[in-house]
């Protein structure tokens, strides 16, 4: 009697369908599916609520959705990695902020601003201390008083440690004779919930800029010691900026917008021109008006400049001595998968020890068949890391799920009906109601 053929045989017939499609050409219409638009920092932030604002902007113009991710962790390291690696096809940008001229002197990163392509400069924004409404301290003078009286009693947050935010208040306390880490700086992604921490309690200080404690600032419910300007802030014309107050220190940060290096000349002239309209428009004008941020827009070349001057200046602050502490980490990137490596040799030498490794004699042996489906299952998931960008997730995983379940015995009617169901189910609760980027390929979906 003739054994009839394992389903894995039909395997490469549906993996060469794959291949196949994905060797199609691309739609010759820019941009035909959603962008994604990575934020470095937590929701709720400055660099946050400028990503929403722009990118909803932006949708109007290009004609398709522009959605915000929030790549945070690392001190900005998420974030900026992960829009510099991004796939240079011109449907990933990045936010990117003055961190980026910073984590690489700190050595947490390779990335630095030659990784990307600049697209346009939107605004720069100054540093400024922030108060709860009941602290005892009127100014600078009397923070730093209380700095002197009882080094490292305090503690401040407004970014991720080494963030712009911190290397401006350290600059200001070794400016003013002190040690750079005399107030503690507490890690906290993002200004938002760095003045939650302010208002419960968990941190005495924040410095941020003043766009982003604007709804505290007003409501009374905190106040500003002094903003690190040249001049006083438009908006904010009632705080003091440090220079009046007998300080000659002044820090800022920046933001804009960026694509990965390789993106076609074409399309990175196509966002340009709908980016230009935007920060042109009155709706853009008139947010950032009324939330106090700076407007600055800046062309390519001018941004690219900005960035290398701000990176000479960054290098020479964080490279030294007074900045130790600020450049220096107590735990590095990899301590945790080292622990977790740790950990698991561990295990295996007890198992070693105890003899919890030996193949038990009642356990049955994992026959050719066997071997082979584990095999498909890692090539379902290698498949749709490799094809899944160019063909799309719903033929993909449609393709992959006919497949894996032809594997397992399922009749070819069934499977496809679930394939069917499934596949289109999943990418209209995740990409479209939830707005997960999910990839779109040459088909559109």
């Amino acid at each position: 009697m003739t054994r009839p053929k394992a389903p894995h045989i039909r395997l490469p017939i549906w993996m060469l369908t794959l291949l196949v499609l994905s060797g199609c050409s691309e739609s010759e219409v820019y941009p035909d599916r959603p962008i994604m638009l990575i934020c470095p920092w937590s929701a709720g932030g400055g660099t946050d609520t400028v990503s929403r604002t722009v990118a909803a902007l932006l949708e109007r113009d290009l004609g398709v959705p522009v959605n915000v991710v929030n790549a945070t962790g690392g001190s900005g390291v998420t974030g900026h990695t992960r829009g510099a690696l991004a796939p240079a096809d011109g449907y990933t940008m990045t936010m990117v902020t003055v961190e980026l001229n910073m984590l690489h002197w700190r050595g947490l990163t390779n990335i630095t601003p030659d990784a990307f392509r600049p697209l346009m400069l939107l605004n720069r924004d100054d540093a400024a201390l922030f108060v709860r409404a009941d602290a005892p301290w009127q100014s600078i003078s009397e923070l730093k008083e209380a700095v002197v009286a009882s080094p490292r009693a305090l503690r401040a947050s407004g970014t991720a440690q080494g963030g712009i935010w911190h290397v401006s208040l350290a600059g200001w306390l070794n400016d003013e004779g002190l040690d750079a880490g005399d107030i503690l700086w507490v890690p906290i992604n993002g200004a938002g919930p760095s003045l939650d921490a302010l208002m419960s309690g968990g941190v005495e200080v924040v410095c941020c800029s003043l766009p982003e404690a604007a709804a505290l600032l007003e409501s009374g419910r905190i106040r500003s010691l002094g903003v690190m300007a040249e001049d006083r802030v438009q908006g904010f014309l009632s705080v003091p900026t440090f220079r009046e107050q007998g300080s000659d220190w002044t820090m800022g940060g920046w933001r804009g917008l960026a694509l990965p290096l390789g993106v076609p000349e074409e399309r990175a002239e196509r966002l340009e021109s709908a980016i230009q309209q935007v920060v042109q428009g009155d709706e853009y004008l008139g947010f950032m008006e009324s939330t106090g941020f700076n407007v600055s827009p800046a062309g390519p070349e001018a941004f690219r400049e900005i960035m290398e001057a701000f990176d000479q200046q960054l290098g020479v602050i964080l490279t030294g001595d007074a900045f130790q502490s600020v450049r220096s980490t107590r735990y590095g990137p990899m301590i945790f998968p080292g622990i977790l490596v740790v950990l698991l040799s561990m295990v295996l030498v007890i198992l070693a020890v105890q003899g919890g490794l030996r193949r038990s004699s009642e356990a049955s042996r994992i026959d050719r068949e066997g071997m082979i489906r584990m095999g498909m299952a890692v090539g379902f998931v290698l498949g749709y890391l490799i094809l899944a960008d160019r063909v799309g997730y719903v033929l993909t995983a449609g393709v992959l799920l006919v497949a894996l379940l032809r594997g397992l015995g399922v009749k070819t009617p069934v499977a496809l009906a679930v394939a069917l169901v499934f596949a289109p189910m999943t990418y209209q609760v995740f990409a479209v109601a939830l707005r997960v980027p999910l990839p779109w390929g040459w088909l559109g979906w």
